[in-house]
């Protein structure tokens, strides 16, 4: 086999086995080696052992004619397989994009469940990103200033505050909503006062040691943004402290997209809280979710072979041009390091 016979050969193999026959050469380091350096490298491995990468080629090839010698199965022959049909288009990934005409709003049977059990305990809300968890912690707050009850949202980041403050300025007015974080104060006697997580632990610090920093005393409403932080090695303490060292007067309103374990964090908190927790969850997407890959010359394409996200990372299969951008950029950038 000729060096270009080779090459040719190396560049019809798959990833996976690439990174194999490079890696006894090159080491772990192969991990972060592109197609192209794969193949340099096993290439300058051929130069001194020939017969070991000729004889993993034939393998591959052979084992690839037997795969393919075998009648595919009903479930790979269906329609929605990932594998079956053409690659979605362009027009297909982005139909739909845009604003949508306007409708009266009507709310959600889980978002109305959320705020009647409310009445009688702490909630947990688990649903995906764009569903609507801020229309549970508005009508909520709302609630709250009816019966003159101080209301505090957390958020993990400050300029997430940042953003919840202007939200909530705008519906509630300037005078009714503060902020509080590690380098800003405005208005902390307003009823709705948004804040980190770290600051409100660290309010009901004082309020333990006897020093109440805001009114704690007429609190109502805790709302608990991205709560799925609990899991977090170095700040998840934070969020379980906090909700300890809450007042029991008060309504806890977890809110998040991404809680792995929502049922046992519902339970946990009925065994530590005077009420009992009550778990809202669904699973259906309002906004659906798509990826895509835009490359820097501005060709954008689907990332994968289906419009719709793949269910698994078992099923995800990469749409062709994807692949073909991914290998341009590659040779692009090892051309660009090359010459500098």
């Amino acid at each position: 086999m000729t060096r270009d016979e080779l090459e040719r050969a190396l560049s019809d193999l798959p990833f996976r086995l690439l990174r194999r026959l490079a890696r006894t050469t090159a080491g772990p380091q192969v991990l972060r080696m592109g197609k192209r350096r794969l193949i340099q490298t096993i290439m300058a491995e051929a130069e001194a052992s020939p017969e070991r990468v000729e004889a993993a080629i034939r393998a591959h090839q052979a084992e690839q004619q037997a795969v393919e010698a075998i009648p595919p199965s009903p479930a790979e022959a269906r329609p929605e397989s990932p594998h079956a049909g053409k690659p979605a288009d362009l027009g297909a990934f982005l139909e739909g994009i845009g604003v949508p005409e306007p409708r009266p709003f009507v709310p959600d049977d889980w978002q109305l469940e959320a705020l009647d059990a409310l009445t009688r305990g702490d909630v947990i809300v688990s649903v995906p990103t764009g569903s609507g968890k801020t229309y549970v912690a508005v009508e909520a707050t709302r609630r709250a200033m009816h019966e003159d009850r101080t209301v505090v949202y957390t958020s993990p980041l400050k300029a997430l505050s940042n953003t919840k403050f202007t939200e909530f300025t705008k519906i509630f007015g300037a005078e009714f909503v503060g902020i509080i974080t590690g380098d800003r104060r405005d208005n902390p006697q307003a009823p709705i006062l948004i804040m980190t997580t770290e600051i409100l632990r660290n309010l009901l610090y004082d309020a333990a040691g006897g020093e109440i920093d805001v009114r704690l005393d007429t609190l109502g409403l805790v709302i608990l943004d991205e709560s799925q932080f609990l899991a977090d090695p170095e700040r998840g303490v934070v969020w379980e402290e906090t909700i300890i060292f809450c007042p029991s007067q008060a309504r806890l309103l977890l809110l998040s997209a991404s809680i792995g374990n929502p049922q046992e964090l519902a339970a946990w908190l009925t065994s530590i809280r005077q009420d009992p927790c009550h778990l809202v969850r669904h699973q259906r997407r309002s906004v659906p979710l798509r990826a895509g890959y835009l490359h820097p010359s501005g060709k954008l394409t689907p990332l994968f072979r289906t419009v719709a996200m793949p269910p698994s990372p078992a099923q995800a299969v990469l749409h062709p041009e994807a692949k073909r951008l991914f290998t341009r950029y590659e040779e692009d950038t090892l051309h660009v390091r090359r010459s500098g």
